[in-house]
């Protein structure tokens, strides 16, 4: 069964056929192809594609079949080129182009659709399409012409040879059906007959599909010939690419409409003439197919497809119309707005003329009246606002640069402080030498400053007075100082994050490194650690062995890891002889991991001795075993056999090969390592951040305390005062000198009174709600970072309240501005912890330090002992010689906890002795080192703001500064002296109270105590009492590497419980919970030895027990207490002991262990220990005298006095010097102890929160400095 498909294609792009000759039309031709003349036909339509204005139609017979075996349909992409312009160009004259309705109209007329019968075809008709053209005759055909009509005819006949072999096949099949009568016969012969047309079918395939695509091609020029007629070329290119792709779609739904009918009409008759080969009959052979109802079947398929295909372009043409509409009407749209736009622009051109037209009116006005007024430089706009053009006018004829050719303006706003400008100025077309150049004016401007200049050195600055012109409207000068102000915070803030980053990027890069080389160490550690194992390990298998004959042995002979043995023992062999019971202790590998092997030895049944055995299972990767015998388990054995202390030993026949086992062992340790590290940097870590959080949190307590420390005479709200903001200051004058005046001025500056904007008015102070304060309010300055005044009783002045000359002074928060760091040199003769005798060296380090942290240098000119402990100094080094006093002087520089300490080394062996003190010519020594001290900075170029001396041995620098440098090079300093005890080098300290520009000591109450003293009283005025403070960094209970266990208040009471009994199995104490009472002093009369001894006996009396450590200047003190000792030790061994030397970390240990610590002195200026005690959670019992009152409060009697000073009571007191003053007081803090438990450590904790380190002290330091150089 054959069907024939008519396929019709332009092989060219091209809008026409055979351009610059006739057209003429192509038969169409059906058939079936061989698989030569397939392949020829193919290669013709390949040469058609290469010449572009040829073009034919072909037709192409497949098998009744095909539908079966067809192919995936390849769409060929259309040419660029071609359009769907129409199939022919515009045709000349005489040329006939029929349009798309009469084409319609034809196909439905069936006048262009020939029926296949009119080509020869056997059984189905194929509608014919033809192209409405007209052949153009010509005269001649071209050569190529010639040889495509010549090449068509020789295709025409071999489809003709083609045909007839098909009906003759046809005609021989039907026969031989007929013969045979069998339907498989003619089954089987047309399944060879398509087996013979596979390959013509594969081709005729390939071709169908082109042919449909040549279709729609045809269609789509045809469809834009006919719309080209109707719509402007410009429109229909806009909506091409759309029609075109939706006429493709309709069509390949025709073609594939018209191919499943095809193929199902084709099924059919193949189905009906199987069934009529049953019953086949020899007359009726012609009739296995039904030409005509085939012919209906497509014609019918063809007329819906035509429909539908009429319908889809009639909706696309509706589409194609509404949407040329709609732009249409957006160009008309657009074409409005130009031109209303258009007119816009007219009038803004006309407004911009009239006003270039006035402006030059109006610049030649002033241009003139400048002229004749003789001023020769004047701006416009007259008015000069923020963020406007200006334009700058100078007649040069007027001015110093009458005669210079080139002229530029240099200046800038706001007083020269913003934005500087420097611009060229260029000749006017203006009456005159006028000349001109144009300056924006800025937001932030307030004033223009200028000068004129010929870009070298000759100027006009308005007679030295520069230029300026007042810009109107914008700000203040007070308010670009704060715009300013704003900016310099924002750049703060800025600066502050890049350096944050920078910091946090350093920091990984460290901890990258630290990591890299502590991950190299631990492997380092590892293989050393697996190499001594290895060779221990070694060592021992050459004297392990498999068995000992008549002593153990094991079964079976031959084992390894995990497997069960029996390990026999003959218990009469050794010293368990007569044990009731037999236990193994084992492991393996030189006890690798410990005992890992207990068993209980059962009897054997052998008889040839007394020998027992235990079942064990051997440890996995095990070479050796490890044992011992004994009479019972561990913890309850008494009597071993460890094989003569060299304990028993069994090779592990099998095992794991050794180098995978050290391997593996190597890499282990190092895990190991590993995690113990990070454990123990983490927890290193987390111990940081508490200290740092606990020391922050200190800080700002302290702060707190500090700003309500004078509360009872002035407070502001808020509390903490902020830059930018608005305070209210309350001022008690019943308290002051002002009391009972009937007016109080407030007098206030900032930043130490040297704020830009100097002095405030005077403010007179309102009444405020509560009682007799009086109150004021000040703006504070973005700027500020302190805030400074005064009050007094009249506006003019009169009787002030200064703060006995140290004015009052409160932090601001959040300023822009910063503190400049002071540089206070310290000259000392003490220093801890390099050579320290008293509380002298401790203060001179630890002030040090805190002055420090507040973000100010600090230097330290100290002796260079020969006794100096070096080791705690670091980057110690050789600095400079210098000579003075006939002799060479060798500096070494170093640092002394995070302290620049500069070491003088004379050559005269002043500080070659061996000692600090105690030298006869004492005061020689520390003279020469004073002026040695100034020398050096003198020669070495400092500058210090402070110069601070300490006690008799540095009071020289005083007079020596003031007679021979203070006018010679170090005019800048002033001097600051402390006096830490009165009670040595009272000439000295005299003397330097006279030069001095302020003095101080060690506490409020002994500067009282010493006021009446001919030496001090004289200069009062300049006299301040500082409370000391202690080191929290070298005193923390929480860092302390000389105490058991580390706590804070919050474990307050374990930590102290570890301590003692701590303290008392290192002191041979016995281990009781009883009240421990703790003495650290020096054994002098200053610090009350009587009531010591006292205090001792009675301790011991209320069952309690006391630990004195200590030692005695004096031999005849020492050696009372040596006696003392040796009474206590043979009378109460186990409740007293006296250590009479000094030991530092067993010092950390009393004051972390004891519950009282007992300070009974004569006079203190300050004291520590107290201090001290309490950081440690001890309860301080004290007499009442210098900074001993003014640091502890009695739980009994203090409360009111606490208060005041925002503080709770945290101790014992006692005002006698007497045994019964100390019974008072001891008394009572033991039976606390007894009978309050709980409340007592309950004072624990609290004493413990207390901040008595140097934080509050150096606030009060950093003041008086301040005030010695106002």
């Amino acid at each position: 069964m054959e069907v024939t498909l008519q396929l019709q294609r332009p092989v060219s792009g091209s809008r026409s056929v055979f351009h610059g000759r006739g057209l003429f039309k192509i038969k169409p031709f059906i058939g079936s192809f061989s698989n030569v003349r397939t392949t020829q036909s193919l290669q013709f339509i390949s040469w058609c594609a290469e010449n572009p204005t040829r073009g034919f139609s072909h037709r192409i017979s497949a098998s009744s079949d095909f539908s079966r075996k067809r192919q995936r349909k390849v769409s060929t992409p259309r040419p660029k080129d071609s359009g769907s312009k129409g199939f022919t160009p515009k045709a000349p004259a005489g040329t006939n182009i029929p349009k798309r309705d009469q084409k319609k109209k034809g196909e439905r007329e069936g006048s262009s659709m020939p029926t296949l019968s009119e080509y020869g075809g056997p059984t189905i008709k194929t509608p014919e399409t033809k192209v409405g053209i007209e052949e153009k005759p010509v005269d001649e055909l071209s050569e190529d012409d010639k040889i495509l009509e010549e090449y068509i005819d020789e295709a025409e006949k071999e489809n003709e040879k083609v045909l007839q072999k098909s009906k003759s096949l046809a005609v021989a099949k039907s026969s031989q059906l007929v013969k045979n009568g069998s339907v498989g016969r003619v089954n089987e012969d047309v399944s060879v007959l398509q087996k013979k047309e596979t390959t013509s079918e594969t081709d005729i395939e390939n071709v169908k599909d082109e042919s449909a695509l040549d279709r729609n091609i045809v269609d789509d020029d045809i469809a834009g010939s006919q719309k080209k007629e109707t719509t402007s070329e410009t429109d229909i290119e806009n909506v091409k690419d759309d029609s075109a792709l939706d006429r493709n779609i309709v069509d390949d739904d025709i073609a594939g409409s018209q191919k499943k009918e095809t193929t199902s009409n084709i099924e059919n008759l193949k189905d009906e003439s199987s069934l009529e080969g049953k019953e086949l009959n020899p007359n009726k052979s012609n009739d296995i197919v039904n030409d005509e109802s085939v012919e209906t079947d497509i014609k019918a398929s063809e007329d819906a497809s035509l429909k539908l295909k009429s319908e889809m372009e009639a909706k696309l043409k509706l589409e194609m119309e509404a949407k040329l509409h709609k732009q249409e009407i957006e160009r008309l749209a657009k074409l409005e707005m130009e031109a209303k736009l258009r007119k816009q622009e007219i009038e803004r051109l006309a407004k911009l003329e009239m006003e270039a037209k006035l402006r030059k009116q109006e610049i030649e006005r002033l241009a003139d009246v400048s002229f004749l007024t003789g001023n020769k430089m004047f701006v416009y706009p007259q008015l000069v606002k923020p963020d406007q053009d200006i334009e700058l006018f100078l007649n040069r004829s007027l001015s110093t640069l009458s005669n210079e050719p080139d002229l530029l303006v240099l200046g800038a706003f706001n007083d020269w402080r913003w934005k500087s400008f420097t611009v060229r100025l260029n000749k006017t077309q203006l009456k005159g030498d006028w000349w001109s150049c144009h300056l924006h004016v800025p937001k932030e401007a307030y004033k223009i400053d200028f000068v004129f200049f010929n870009g070298q050195d000759v100027y006009d600055n308005n007679d030295m007075k520069d230029f300026c012109i007042t810009v109107e409207g914008g700000m203040d000068v007070f308010a670009f100082e704060d715009f300013l102000l704003e900016e310099k915070r924002l750049e703060q803030e800025k600066l502050a994050r890049e350096q944050a980053e920078r910091e946090r990027q350093e920091e990984e890069r460290r901890r990258i490194e630290a990591e890299k080389a502590a991950s190299e160490a631990d492997r380092a550690q590892a293989k050393m650690e697996t190499e001594k194992k290895r060779e221990m390990l070694q060592q021992l298998m050459k004297t392990a062995a498999r068995s000992v004959d008549n002593v153990w042995y094991i079964e079976p002979k031959e084992f390894k890891g995990e497997d069960l043995i029996r390990l026999y023992y003959n218990k009469s062999s050794g010293p368990l002889a007569h044990a009731q019971e037999l236990w193994i202790h084992g492991g393996h590998n030189n006890w690798k991991d410990g005992l890992s092997i207990v068993s209980k030895l059962d009897i054997s049944e052998r008889t040839d001795g007394d020998w027992w055995y235990a079942e064990v299972v051997v440890p996995d990767r095990a070479f050796v075993l490890d044992w011992v015998f004994a009479d019972g388990p561990p913890q309850k054995a008494i009597v071993y056999d460890n094989n003569h202390r060299q304990d028993f030993r069994a090779i592990v026949p099998q095992s794991i090969p050794e180098e995978l086992y050290w391997v593996e062992e190597e890499h282990k340790t190092y895990r190991k390592l590993q995690e113990e590290r990070r454990l123990r940097e983490e927890a290193i870590r987390v111990k940081a951040e508490k200290t740092a959080r606990m020391k922050a949190e200190t800080k700002e307590k302290t702060l707190k305390r500090f700003l309500l420390s004078q509360k009872h005479i002035v407070y502001t709200e808020p509390l903490d005062v902020q830059a930018g903001s608005t305070v209210t200051v309350f001022y008690n004058p019943a308290n002051t000198i002002l009391n009972g005046k009937s007016e109080v001025w407030f007098r206030c500056s900032f930043n130490r009174w040297t704020h830009r904007m100097g002095s405030l008015p005077p403010q007179k102070m309102l009444p405020a709600d509560n009682g007799s304060l009086v109150k004021a309010t000040v703006k504070v300055p973005l700027d500020a970072y302190m805030m400074d005044f005064v009050f007094s009783e009249r506006e003019d002045g009169g009787i002030f309240d200064n703060n006995y000359g140290m004015d009052y002074h409160l932090p601001v928060f959040g300023g822009v501005a910063k503190e400049p760091p002071m540089h206070v040199v310290h000259i000392a003769v003490e220093m801890a912890p390099i050579a320290k005798v008293g509380g002298l060296g401790d203060v001179v380090t630890s002030l040090s330090r805190a002055v420090q942290d507040l973000n100010h240098n600090i230097d330290i000119i100290f002796p260079k002992y020969d006794c100096s402990n070096l080791s705690n100094v670091k980057d110690f080094r050789y600095n400079r010689s210098y000579h003075w006093g006939g002799t060479e002087i060798k500096v070494w520089f170093g640092k002394v906890e995070g302290l620049s300490v500069y070491f003088l080394e004379p050559h005269n062996g002043f500080f070659g002795m061996g000692c600090i003190y105690g030298c006869r010519n004492d005061g020689e020594r520390f003279g020469f080192f004073c002026h040695a001290a100034l020398e050096f900075l003198l020669q070495g170029g400092f500058h210090p703001d402070i110069i601070h001396c300490h006690d008799w041995s540095s009071a020289p620098v005083a007079w020596l500064f003031k007679d021979y440098y203070m006018h010679y090079g170090l005019s800048k300093a002033r001097v600051v002296f402390t006096i830490h005890n009165l009670e040595f080098g009272v000439q000295n300290i005299g003397k330097a109270m006279a030069y001095t520009d302020k003095a101080t000591t060690v506490s409020p109450t002994y500067s009282k105590e010493v006021a009446g003293n001919p030496v001090i009283a004289p200069h009062l005025y300049k006299f301040h009492g500082i409370i000391n403070g202690i080191d929290h960094d070298i005193w923390d209970p929480y860092n302390d590497k000389f105490i058991p266990i580390s706590y804070t208040s919050e474990n307050v009471v374990e930590g102290k419980r570890a301590a003692k009994e701590a303290l008392q199995q290192r002191l041979g104490l016995k281990k009781s919970d009883l009240p421990l009472v703790g003495i650290i002093t020096r054994l002098t009369h200053q610090k009350g030895i009587h009531l010591i001894k006292h205090a001792i006996w009675r301790t011991l009396e209320r069952n309690g027990q006391v630990v004195l450590l200590g030692s005695a200047p004096d031999p005849r003190i020492q050696n009372d207490f040596v006696n003392l000792a040796n009474l206590l030790h043979s009378s109460h061994a186990d409740r007293a002991r006296l250590c009479l030397t000094y030991d530092e970390p067993l010092s950390h240990l009393i004051y972390a262990g004891a519950d009282f610590i007992l300070v009974p002195s004569i006079f203190e200026p300050c004291g520590l220990t107290q201090l001290i005690a309490m950081r440690y959670g001890s309860i301080p019992i004290v007499r009442k005298t210098g900074g001993l009152y003014d640091t502890v409060f009695d739980v009994d009697h203090d409360k009111e006095r606490a208060e005041a000073k925002g503080l709770e009571p945290n101790g014992f007191s006692f005002d006698g010097a007497d045994s019964a003053g100390v019974d008072y007081a001891l008394n009572r803090a033991i039976s606390a102890w007894y009978d309050t438990r709980d409340w007592f450590d309950s004072l624990r904790k609290r004493v413990m929160e207390q901040d008595w380190s140097w934080n509050r002290p150096a606030l009060d330091y950093m003041e008086l400095y301040h005030a010695a150089r106002k």
